[in-house]
């Protein structure tokens, strides 16, 4: 029996998709040689959509269903399933028929040919090109060149991990989409092929304009923990050296002006911008110092290593 493979899928609010999305899943998974379960993470629906996973489950061994009180979000959803899955391959997909369950051989065939994520890329999507479609290109875009991980779609919540990739993994904000950015600068392989995108055809979409500017403030959160979690100094101390010989290039302006140029230290912002950039360079240092404390502080409590191992050594006998 090959890998077995963990489906989590996120519900909120999709009555009418519970059905045909669970008979077109177990149509596609049962014709593949590994065992499956399929992880419902009912987000605090107001409609029936717990009462209709409820009654899924109680008929099939294979469906977990987990009820939140509230609606905490896709990506607090996707971190549930994660958290009680037992797959060795887990493809997270979105409940409202968009994605197409006939593309989950095309990525477990991505992952046995030895990629550790595969991700699906909507190429021919059907969305409102404006409201949605525009918006995700442009973030697509920027993900691409801020993180180095060239993808056409991080949206595409379609998409398969080898499970030791997500070991250790938390997610929060909107920072699903960004597991193959995490997983990459660990040294993973990733890859994407195209899938199927459907209309919605029931329900109404969760996704507006305003997740673009979430999406982008959560990326520069990510970046700063690849980068700066282990050495935060070199971030706030570079800012902040910079900070202060700007202020000290203020004030020998300042002085030029004066002996040289007959200008009053008055007529001129240089006093003011000199005394604030030496200010902002000094808290900025010990913002520094506070985040070194607080970044050992993480992971001695934690006992976390600073580093990652690929695979164990096998120590020889002589």
């Amino acid at each position: 029996m090959k890998d077995a493979i963990s489906i989590i899928i996120p519900i909120y609010n999709e009555e009418e998709n519970i059905e045909p999305l669970y008979k077109n899943l177990v149509l596609v998974l049962k014709n593949l040689e590994h065992k499956f379960e399929i992880i419902f993470i009912n987000d605090g629906s107001s409609d029936s959509s717990m009462e209709k996973l409820d009654e899924i489950s109680d008929k099939d061994e294979n469906v977990k269903v987990i009820n939140f009180r509230k609606n905490f979000g896709q990506t607090a959803a996707m971190m549930a399933g994660i958290d009680i899955s037992e797959g060795n391959i887990i493809i997270p997909m979105d409940g409202d028929l968009q994605n197409d369950p006939s593309d989950i051989p095309k990525l477990i065939l991505k992952i046995e040919e030895g990629f550790d994520v595969c991700s699906g890329w909507r190429k021919d999507r059907k969305d409102n090109p404006i409201k949605r479609n525009l918006p995700s290109k442009i973030a697509n875009w920027l993900i691409s060149r801020i993180s180095g991980v060239y993808l056409h779609d991080y949206g595409c919540s379609l998409k398969a991990y080898k499970r030791e990739i997500l070991n250790g993994v938390r997610l929060y904000g909107e920072m699903h989409r960004f597991i193959p950015i995490y997983a990459s600068w660990q040294g993973a392989k990733v890859t994407e092929v195209p899938v199927t995108h459907h209309p919605r055809i029931h329900g109404e979409s969760k996704y507006g304009l305003e997740r673009t500017i979430k999406v982008i403030l959560d990326l520069l959160v990510v970046k700063f923990l690849a980068n700066y979690s282990h050495k935060p100094m070199h971030l706030f101390g570079t800012f902040g050296l910079l900070s202060i010989l700007f202020s000290f290039l203020c004030f020998f302006l300042m002085v030029y002006y004066k002996f040289f140029m007959a200008t009053s230290f008055i007529q001129t912002p240089l006093p003011l911008l000199a005394v604030v950039f030496f200010l902002i360079g000094l808290l900025s240092i010990l913002n520094g110092f506070i985040a070194e404390v607080l970044m050992r502080t993480y992971f001695e409590s934690q006992n976390k290593p600073t580093y990652l191992i690929k695979t164990p050594s096998k120590n020889k006998k002589s």
